[in-house]
């Protein structure tokens, strides 16, 4: 059986890709990277520089909510509601490699 951590990685990987292929658009990259920015940002207030990949799994629940937040408040754009989950997937993606253990 797959750990939560494990799982949720899994997420991020999938969210990553499908960011990626979307960020390519001319019209919708530079708002998704404006989300992005505001979702990281977010994160590092949360988390902060020290953490565990099983920390930032555990923040990964509660995220939608304070992702939909920060976007609405900083970086709305048309459609931006329908990227949210997308946005938090590619941060925690991103985020995770500052884990002490993302070696491990």
């Amino acid at each position: 059986m797959a750990t939560l951590t494990e799982t949720v990685r899994r997420e991020w990987e999938d969210g990553h890709r499908r960011f990626e292929a979307l960020a390519r658009d001319p019209v919708a990259g530079p708002r998704l990277l404006a989300q992005l920015e505001v979702v990281l940002d977010e994160l590092r207030k949360r988390i902060g520089q020290t953490f565990t990949l099983a920390e930032l799994a555990a923040a990964y629940r509660g995220a939608e909510h304070w992702s939909r937040e920060a976007i609405s408040e900083r970086a709305a754009t048309p459609g931006w509601p329908r990227t949210v989950s997308l946005v938090g997937d590619e941060a925690f993606h991103q985020y995770q490699r500052g884990a002490v253990d993302y070696l491990t």
